[in-house]
């Protein structure tokens, strides 16, 4: 897997994925990045490359799975022709999938591999782009919650992906899984799910370290 991101002067770096990455970045008040990690990167890159003109887009969509992406992949992301591509997706598509059986919206983690392999190669040959993966992730203490433990197998895909692909990998889930004894569920987010803005600003941090930015 690749260790770090290049950074050069008028790059496009694309965040896309669901509603983490969203963060309500259609909100007025937190536009264009929304209030969740992508901010916390991108007002860290312009300040710590101030001589560097960067275009920093958000097109995460809140309940997006693998399978949305790809309906909106040559409009939310190939048409920006990306330098450095940031994906992060596969929530969704475990919980719906583990909590709610039968679900027309839950994605298989078959589907989700296949499907996610489309996209990235896509991008390779489209976009010639620098990528960054990001493990889908619960803060979860219950190794027996049917959810958490299903999204292992989607954890895994991403994992694989990265290693197939080349990519910078960002392993949120692992290293949530090392602090989860330290620091409960609860204090990261509400629902298992959403951080809570001081988690986004954790995540962020690892983004940067992962990508070899910090």
């Amino acid at each position: 897997m690749r260790g770090d991101v290049e950074l050069r002067d008028n790059q496009t770096i694309l965040f896309i994925g669901d509603s983490i990455t969203d963060a309500d970045k259609s909100r007025l008040a937190y536009s264009p990045y929304g209030f969740g990690y992508v901010h916390f990167v991108a007002n860290w890159l312009m300040a710590t490359y101030p001589n560097l003109d960067f275009n920093i887009i958000n097109t995460g969509i809140s309940g997006n799975t693998v399978r949305d992406l790809k309906e909106r992949w040559d409009s939310d992301c190939i048409s920006y022709k990306p330098d450095v591509l940031s994906v992060l997706v596969g929530v969704n598509d475990a919980w719906r999938y583990y909590a709610e059986p039968g679900s027309a919206y839950g994605v298989d983690v078959k589907e989700y591999e296949v499907t996610y392999r489309q996209l990235l190669l896509q991008a390779k040959q489209e976009c010639k782009c620098q990528i960054v993966l990001m493990e889908p992730f619960m803060f979860c203490d219950d190794p027996g919650d049917v959810v958490f433990e299903g999204l292992q197998q989607y954890v895994q895909t991403v994992q694989g992906l990265a290693n197939e692909f080349d990519t910078v990998l960002v392993p949120l889930q692992r290293l949530i899984n090392e602090e989860i004894e330290r620091v409960p569920p609860g204090k990261w987010s509400e629902d298992m799910v959403h951080p809570y803005v001081w988690a986004h600003a954790w995540i962020a941090k690892r983004w940067l370290e992962s990508t070899g930015l910090t």
